[in-house]
């Protein structure tokens, strides 16, 4: 079943159009990753999925209803949106701050009831935070803060989540671990959306991959579709080794031979 839907998506800038007749499909149970060159559009596009950047052409809508056409409250309650960076202007607590996520779910003023507390729990055992529950953020380094402001992200339990780069300034077992917690959302019936920049992980735990280049969309299907040698080297510049393992492609990149600087694969 299709949740979220975006058809010839449009969207401007000042005077700049970022994204040029983009379309996006996400079916419950998958994880769409977006990749992309710095500047192909990829937070703008994810903005506007999130409703944060307004199209000057084109439609969203989720399970077949126009975006614009359902509640603000119920929006809240369906989708969670994770900025790159997620600021937090106020030194809360990591446990205050996760529990912000079950706002969308209460009226004003209520306080968190048994079912918001256990999702709360959850979300924080999810991103490896609870032991940090009564740390305030700014005391927290660089990839606990993230890990606290995804867990926040979680606590909503949304049908879709939005995620720009989440683990980019996280170590390699916490990227291993949060993956594996996004991409369990969608195996639990709702939809994922996840900026990603090592394709690696991208062919790991997305389902569907779509490549941004220039605003519009280079290629889009399977990872195995989408990570070949010669689109790569088209839209990244780069030459490609890609290895087939159990758990996934292993991608190995360096830059042409004619270029100065490091040849050796990474």
């Amino acid at each position: 079943m299709t949740l979220l839907q975006a058809s010839n998506l449009r969207i401007s800038i000042g005077r700049q159009e970022i994204i040029r007749g983009v379309d996006v499909i996400v079916d419950r149970g998958e994880v769409v990753g977006l990749i992309g060159p710095n500047g192909a559009g990829k937070t703008t596009l994810l903005r506007a999925l999130a409703g944060l950047a307004p199209a000057s052409e084109g439609t969203i809508a989720i399970e077949g209803k126009p975006r614009e056409a359902l509640d603000r409250a119920v929006l809240g309650r369906r989708i969670a949106y994770l900025p790159q960076g997620a600021p937090c202007h106020w030194p809360l607590t990591v446990a205050a701050q996760v529990s912000l996520g079950r706002i969308p779910h209460k009226s004003p003023w209520q306080r968190l009831l048994p079912d918001d507390e256990a999702a709360v729990f959850r979300a924080m055992e999810a991103t490896d935070v609870r032991h940090l529950a009564n740390r305030t953020i700014p005391t927290l380094s660089g990839g606990e803060r993230a890990r606290a402001m995804l867990a926040r992200a979680f606590a909503t339990e949304p049908d879709i989540l939005l995620a720009d780069e989440p683990v980019a300034a996280l170590d390699p077992a916490h990227q291993l671990r949060v993956m594996g917690v996004i991409a369990s959302l969608a195996g639990k019936g709702g939809g994922v959306v996840v900026v990603v920049h090592d394709l690696s992980l991208a062919a790991r735990f997305c389902d569907r991959l779509v490549l941004l280049s220039g605003g519009e969309v280079f290629a889009e299907g399977a990872p195995p579709a989408v990570l070949t040698p010669e689109t790569l080297a088209d839209v990244y510049g780069i030459e490609t080794e890609i290895e087939m393992r159990r758990d996934g492609l292993a991608i190995y990149h360096r830059l042409p031979d004619s270029t100065a600087g490091d040849k050796s694969w990474h």
